[in-house]
């Protein structure tokens, strides 16, 4: 019983490769039907002048690629040119040209240090004039011009009172004085 089942699965198998096998190497042959045998006969080609238009090749191969400077893989366009330069005059445009802002103010005092009074909040600057020594908190005035908005570590921030201009002195560090 077991043996005639495993012969029937064997030449089950046997007729599907035979099957495959036929359709495999019967591709090699065109398919050639009724109606598209009719059709290619019916069909005519009409050309006007069947010569090579070689003054077209010849043109063709002569062409350069000039560049537009657009990358042809994006599909994005390309910018813009620029708009020209414009030259403006005041008496082209009518209205005055506007000056540049004035540099920001420097102070006439050296900043050589800082420091803190215990338990007390603001920091307090020392500068020099090569003879006097000042010493002022944050948020006083300096010379009567100055007031000292913040000192840092390595600067100092100020502002000009009459005309509300800001400004930063660099400390300024003191060599070793020399010896005599």
């Amino acid at each position: 019983m077991k043996q005639t089942k495993q012969l029937a699965a064997l030449v089950v198998l046997l007729l599907a490769a035979g099957v495959i096998w036929f359709l495999y190497f019967d591709r090699d042959k065109p398919i050639v039907t009724a109606d598209a045998g009719s059709a290619a006969q019916n069909y005519q080609l009409s050309v006007e002048n069947p010569q090579l238009h070689t003054d077209r090749l010849k043109r063709a191969r002569e062409t350069e690629y000039k560049s537009t400077g657009r990358n042809i893989f994006s599909a994005t366009p390309p910018p813009p040119p620029p708009p020209p330069p414009q030259v403006v005059t005041p008496e082209s445009s009518g209205a005055t040209l506007v000056p540049p802002p004035p540099p920001p103010p420097t102070l006439p005092l050296k900043f050589f240090g800082y420091g803190t009074v215990p338990y007390g909040s603001a920091r307090r600057a020392f500068f020099t004039d090569g003879e006097e020594v000042y010493v002022v908190a944050e948020g006083e005035l300096l010379l009567n011009r100055f007031r000292i908005l913040k000192v840092g570590n390595a600067s100092l921030e100020f502002e000009e009172v009459s005309s509300g201009r800001r400004g930063t002195a660099i400390l300024e560090e003191q060599g070793a004085p020399p010896s005599a």
